[in-house]
């Protein structure tokens, strides 16, 4: 039991004492402790789940921690297929971008804070994702919340971090209230909140209702709802989506670990984890699949225009959530897990690859290091992340026969035979894949090809990134191409798709309806799309690089809404932040002046008036003190006497 105990423990651990005794006595040898600790996670990991290989399936109760009446919670752990899926997602990634960390962080004053809080992170995802009970959950998913807006505001000194990391927590306390409402809501059904006792009792609440605000509401599809909502903040769709592109203020590693591959992950893997609840309210999975697909198109169209390099994935990374939330919802929750696997590589190292750009235009000492129109030409000066870039882009477009094509292509298939719904939703899927492809190359013919458009100065002075952030971009390259092909679909290959046999015991596997010419046809539109949409940046952005100017002219109204994201935050900022704000203002204004000045002015005001009648006693005449004596021991006297 301590093996596994350990797994998020050894984080922990070094949490602990880099946050103790890191700024006077480590500093910038924090890695040292940090380092060991995710690489000794990993090995348990790895270890934990080769049992699982084996048929294993790991669920202890490690100590009672809420003993009340009925209520009874464990702190216990649970690794079956699923969490054996998200224990190396988690732990192979986060070595590698510890290491990257050491790199690209060297230098910052607040290295030794960076590793603890990032230590910290790591403990609450590997709680969130072990946890055998949805308490330990929502512990997990609050801390890794917690985690996010430290990391998103590090940089504090600077307004707009500060910002983004109020507004990602802010935004995500919508979301999580429905988490919670969910969670308590689920035992006063099920009087448990143990995962085995909840999903074997969900087949006999099917049919119940409760009345909410007077409706009768289907009790399992409220449940579901609530818990989706959770989901929906955490994983940053829409409407909850505009707090993940402000993230992108947190040093690149965090976007990368925190905000691409494993904590926005998070609500993928409840829903998944829930499947046997949403599985019984085809309401709610509608819902999800409909949130999921609309997402996958409405961040892939934003993504089109924007600049900056980092906010161009993150968009990316809202719209290959939605892509997750789209399989989740037609049933397809293995296709949904292994896009979860796949996605993490490629993302990953998309965003760490954007991270070696800016770190040597950080160095080169350009001003905007970060806005791709003023890049250009980086392919001679930074060769291996050119190329790790380009296996990361054709993997994330669908090109075969990498991670991406096989993963992303299982959810377009899978769609695709669910139903008139399910067209609809995979046209959706197909279109936001053309739009993938688009802005995908747009990334690197902007950044990597063409006439440097910055200051010739400080072109001179860019270079490669050293070893300690190329080595990790290399290894996350080998996983962009070779770690989908766990999934090979058996139309290629009669033994294929072992990861989802894997996951079958813990999700299903979904029967196909389909035919084998109708999924030659997903498979070759599919290909079809990624391609055209490459095609269709090399003639924007290469071969006729003033086109993209004369179309944004044209279409100008079009443009604008798309760079300015449809203009949402604007609209939360005129509904919402303002009334608030102004409310709050006027509130704590009256409350301020009335109850708080009156207390502190007022306490003081009687003390004083209270001091100058009590001074007038105070005469120094001994006659008038041996009076006042006589009247209390009369006092006394006559009350002693009454009382009697």
């Amino acid at each position: 039991m301590l093996k596994y105990i350990l797994i998020p423990l050894l984080p922990l651990l070094s949490f602990i004492i880099n946050i103790l005794f890191g700024r006077n006595y480590i500093k910038n040898r924090a890695h040292w402790i940090a380092v060991p600790a995710i690489l000794g996670s990993f090995v348990l990991a790895v270890s934990a789940c080769i049992e699982v290989l084996n048929g294993k399936v790991i669920d202890i109760n490690v100590y009672s921690w809420i003993v009340s009446g009925s209520f009874n919670v464990s702190v216990g752990i649970l690794i079956d297929q699923l969490t054996a899926v998200m224990l190396m997602v988690v732990t192979s990634i986060g070595s590698l971008i510890f290491i990257y960390s050491v790199g690209y962080m060297h230098g910052d004053k607040g290295y030794y804070r960076f590793f603890a809080y990032l230590s910290l992170f790591i403990f609450s995802m590997l709680t969130l994702v072990m946890a055998n009970n949805f308490l330990i959950m929502y512990l997990g998913w609050e801390a890794v919340g917690l985690c996010s807006y430290f990391l998103i505001g590090f940089w504090f000194h600077k307004k707009s971090a500060g910002d983004a990391g109020k507004k990602a927590f802010i935004v995500n306390r919508f979301g999580d209230f429905g988490f919670g409402l969910g969670v308590i809501l689920i035992f006063l059904t099920f009087g448990s909140l143990n995962y085995m006792e909840v999903f074997g009792a969900a087949g006999g609440i099917v049919g119940q209702t409760i009345t909410l605000l007077g409706y009768k509401v289907d009790l399992i599809t409220l449940i579901c709802l609530l818990l989706f909502c959770g989901a929906m903040g955490k994983s940053a769709q829409f409407p909850f989506h505009v707090w993940l592109p402000d993230a992108m203020e947190g040093p690149t590693p965090v976007s990368a670990l925190i905000h691409a591959a494993t904590m926005v992950t998070a609500g993928v893997f409840m829903v998944a984890r829930c499947n046997t609840l949403f599985s019984y309210s085809q309401t709610a999975m509608n819902t999800v699949a409909i949130v999921g697909g609309f997402t996958a198109i409405f961040a892939a169209t934003i993504a089109l225009v924007q600049n900056d390099i980092k906010r161009v994935i993150a968009y990316s990374t809202v719209s290959q959530l939605g892509y997750m939330f789209l399989a989740l919802g037609v049933g397809a929750y293995s296709a949904g897990v292994f896009h979860l696997y796949t996605h993490a590589f490629f993302k990953a190292l998309l965003f760490l690859g954007s991270g070696s750009v800016i770190h040597a235009l950080h160095h080169a000492k350009q001003d905007d290091e970060q806005n791709m129109q003023v890049m250009g030409g980086l392919k001679k000066h930074m060769p291996i992340t050119y190329w790790v870039f380009i296996l990361a882009t054709l993997s994330i477009t669908g090109i075969p026969f990498l991670s991406g094509f096989f993963s992303k292509d299982e959810i377009l298939w899978q769609t695709f035979q669910a139903g008139d719904l399910g067209k609809f939703l995979w046209f959706l899927g197909a279109l936001a894949a053309l739009l993938t492809a688009f802005y995908s190359w747009r990334l690197i013919y902007l950044t990597f090809h063409g006439e440097y458009r910055g200051d010739t100065e400080c072109e001179s002075r860019i270079h490669e990134s050293p070893l300690v952030i190329t080595i990790p971009l290399m290894l996350l390259a080998v996983g962009a191409v070779a770690a989908g092909w766990v999934g090979i679909p058996p139309v290629f290959l009669e033994h294929g798709d072992k990861i989802g046999y894997f996951l079958a015991p813990v999700l299903g596997h979904p029967e196909g309806h389909g035919t084998h010419a109708q999924e030659y046809f997903v498979i070759a539109s599919s290909i079809f799309v990624a391609i055209a949409g490459w095609v269709i940046a090399y003639i924007m952005y290469i071969k006729n690089p003033g086109l993209p100017e004369k179309l944004f002219s044209a279409f100008r109204p079009v443009h604008k809404v798309l760079f300015n994201k449809y203009y949402i935050d604007e609209f939360y900022d005129k509904t919402i932040v303002q009334p608030v704000l102004k409310a709050s203002d006027k509130i704590i204004l009256a409350f301020d002046v009335n109850v708080i000045e009156g207390v502190v002015n007022g306490v003081p005001s009687l003390i004083g008036v209270f001091s100058k009648g009590l001074r007038k006693i105070q005469t120094g005449l001994l006659s008038n003190y041996a009076a006042v004596m006589a009247i209390g021991v009369l006092c006394v006297v006559g009350y002693m006497f009454f009382m009697r």
